[in-house]
């Protein structure tokens, strides 16, 4: 029997949420969010039956339902997530996974407790670029991967301003948080070490600079705040030696937005990217995926071939937690690994406040 799926949130992600699940054999059967009109226009557009204005409603309304996809402002993921667990429901959150570190550990004591499946669309994982690079480091031919370089940066790419997005409060920073896949793509190739500490310096020079807000869209609230941070340059030691530089921004003075990890191995290195044309916009994106390794005594590079992928994973996330609840497939990502990221966030910003490397 097909997996009965609740949507909460009516935003930008559903397409794809919605997507991912129907190609895994699920049904999305509701969609819950405060502002009534939207509800309406998604369930509408993705051919969803049942609309409420309260995730608890529709909890409480359909009994029945498998899993909840959460696709709401930060600040709700950890309160929608424990009461969706609560109710016994599997779980596929949006990135980040929480605000802080505690609460992501909250929500994987909740998982485990419940005997639930717990997710987060860390979509990058399920790209076809990264499918590819991970199965040849399984083969062994990276060997250990010592360092690495986690980048996602834009240069006119600010998610508007006065919204949720620039809004501490409800999204917990700027891109640190909101651009974190690049970093979790970095420790998931590297088998995701125990952090030891973080060094980072945050930047604001262009948080409040409309010239430089990206191409979505969104709009800008009035009355709102825009007090984050605009860019974040870091780097992380680990428990095992490894270490990892970071690059996230929404604002900087660079060519264009690129989306990329290398990595350096005892046997090769590697490199996943996108490279945008336009900040934002992914029909003007170049992927690449090379390996690099010495053959004879020489150096030898390797481009890889995949499938090309709009959605960046996003559709091939999604159906991956539904394979995961129906024992198809591994989970891409796990709660444990959720935690260690947020306990590095918390880090970064920690460095970046106090000025001084701080404890992870």
């Amino acid at each position: 029997m097909s997996k009965k799926i609740g949507i909460i949130g009516a935003g930008g992600m559903v397409r794809y949420h919605v997507a991912g699940f129907k190609s895994a054999g699920a049904d999305v059967v509701a969609i819950a969010d405060p502002n009534t009109a939207a509800a309406q226009k998604t369930a509408a557009r993705e051919d969803i039956a049942r609309t409420f204005n309260d995730a608890g409603e529709m909890l409480k309304a359909i009994p029945e339902l498998d899993a909840v996809s959460i696709i709401v402002p930060n600040r709700f993921h950890a309160p929608l997530t424990l009461q969706a667990l609560k109710a016994g429901k599997h779980v596929f959150c949006e990135k980040p996974p929480a605000l802080t570190a505690r609460e992501a550990k909250a929500m994987a004591t909740a998982a485990a407790g419940a005997k639930r499946t717990l997710m987060f669309n860390f979509n990058n994982r399920a790209r076809p670029e990264s499918f590819a690079i991970a199965d040849i480091i399984r083969a062994g031919e990276v060997g250990d991967i010592q360092s690495a370089q986690a980048k996602w940066i834009r240069r006119s790419g600010i998610p508007g301003f006065g919204g949720w997005f620039t809004t501490k409060a409800l999204s917990g920073g700027g891109p640190v948080i909101d651009l974190l896949h690049m970093l979790d793509l970095a420790l998931f190739f590297m088998g995701y070490p125990e952090p030891e500490w973080a060094l980072a310096q945050t930047f604001d020079t262009f948080i409040k600079d409309k010239t430089f807000k990206g191409p979505w869209g969104i709009p800008d609230g009035v009355k709102g705040t825009t007090d984050v941070e605009s860019a974040c340059h870091g780097f992380l030691k680990f428990k095992t030696g490894q270490v990892v530089s970071v690059q996230m921004s929404w604002a900087e003075m660079i060519a264009r937005e690129e989306v990329s990890v290398t990595f350096q191995g005892t046997k090769a290195g590697g490199l996943v990217r996108r490279l945008f044309g336009r900040d934002g916009l992914d029909d003007t994106a170049v992927d690449s995926c090379e390996l690099y390794t010495h053959d004879h005594g020489r150096p030898a590079n390797r481009n890889i071939i995949v499938p090309a992928d709009l959605t960046m994973g996003r559709v091939r996330s999604a159906a991956n937690f539904v394979a995961t609840i129906e024992g198809r497939e591994a989970p891409l990502n796990t709660p444990d690994q959720a935690v260690t990221l947020m306990r590095i966030i918390d880090a970064l910003y920690a460095s970046a406040k106090t000025g001084k490397p701080a404890r992870c």
